[in-house]
């Protein structure tokens, strides 16, 4: 089950403190202070991983701490630092430290953050001898590490984001594609929020279905649009049984651009689905209004009968990556 929205508790690991130690060998009997220094206490770190349900694993855990130092030991010698604390967040969250009035904005793969740091250790009473003080009992204790109440939203960050009018067959293909499972049917706004699918490590999204006015709100409006922004990769489908094609993928372009114009900027692929719904002569005619009137080549899918989903997935891998 996907969890988006979860509040923690995060604390840096305490310092180790120094001792009190001396000097204890054969033929000197005075030997003066030998209390070694505390360990560093395990800094925290945010890994940014491509796991939209990674989340769910502090569900039942919300108070999270990393270790403390060691404290000092005889013979001079230092405690050992902490293990660091590193916790995975999903590719697209958002964290914020309320009480350091921090925002993390976490929308790179493989990102590692420092979010809190560990306490320093303490001195030990080697640290205090002098000329005038050669017995110091003097040593300090090891400094907290920074704690802090972090609130974490998941803002969904796919590489790929299926669009277009509602019953486009966007949902089909995401099915064909994944086990996403998600539902299907002969009916407009099927889909009501973003369904997610895993294709090789690539993180494909089914999103809500747009309409002519969405970008003032109407049908699922800023639902949708919202999703969208934050998706890398757009596969616009157009069904076949549009009278003109065209002019619906000028619709969902114009809504796009009205609510941000950086969308316009993005990579787009442009699926023509349902294919066996028309003859070889009307699909040639589609294929070819769009290469004369908006120099773009259409790919052909039919989608539940397609047999060759791997190879179109193979070409969609490939333009992620071009």
């Amino acid at each position: 089950m996907l969890l988006d929205k979860i509040t923690l508790q995060i604390s840096a690991g305490k310092g180790g403190d120094g001792v009190v130690r001396w000097r204890r060998e054969k033929g000197i009997p005075f030997g003066g202070p030998a209390g070694g220094d505390g360990g560093s206490g395990g800094d925290v770190y945010i890994k940014v991983i491509r796991d939209v349900y990674a989340l769910v694993q502090y569900r039942n855990k919300r108070e999270l701490s990393a270790k403390d130092g060691e404290m000092g030991k005889k013979r001079s010698m230092h405690g050992s630092d902490a293990n660091d604390l590193i916790l995975e967040m999903p590719l697209g969250s958002v964290m914020y430290n309320r009480d350091y009035d921090i925002t993390y904005d976490f929308n790179q793969d493989g990102e590692v953050v420092k979010i809190l740091k560990g306490g320093k250790g303490g001195l030990g009473n080697e640290n205090f001898k002098s000329a005038t003080n050669r017995t110091p009992e003097e040593f300090t204790k090891g400094k907290l590490g920074e704690s802090a109440t972090f609130e974490v939203e998941l803002k969904l960050i796919a590489d790929v984001g299926f669009i277009g009018k509602p019953n486009a067959g966007k949902s089909s293909l995401l099915n064909a594609m994944t086990r996403a499972g998600a539902k299907v049917a002969d009916y407009p706004f099927t889909t009501l929020e973003p369904n997610l699918g895993a294709y090789h490590g690539y993180i494909l999204a089914d999103i809500p279905g747009l309409i002519e006015g969405a970008s003032e709100g109407k049908g699922l409006g800023h639902k949708f649009l919202k999703h969208v922004s934050r998706t890398n990769t757009l596969v616009h489908l157009i069904s076949s049984e549009e009278a003109d094609p065209i002019a619906e993928y000028k619709k969902i372009r114009q809504e796009l651009e009205k609510f941000d114009k950086d969308m316009m900027n993005k990579k787009e692929m442009v699926l023509i689905s349902k294919i066996d719904e028309i003859d070889e002569n009307r699909l040639s005619e589609i294929k070819q209004e769009f290469k004369s009137k908006l120099n773009i080549d259409i790919i052909p899918i039919t989608i539940l009968q397609d047999k060759s989903i791997k190879d179109f997935g193979d070409d969609l891998i490939k333009f992620i990556k071009e």
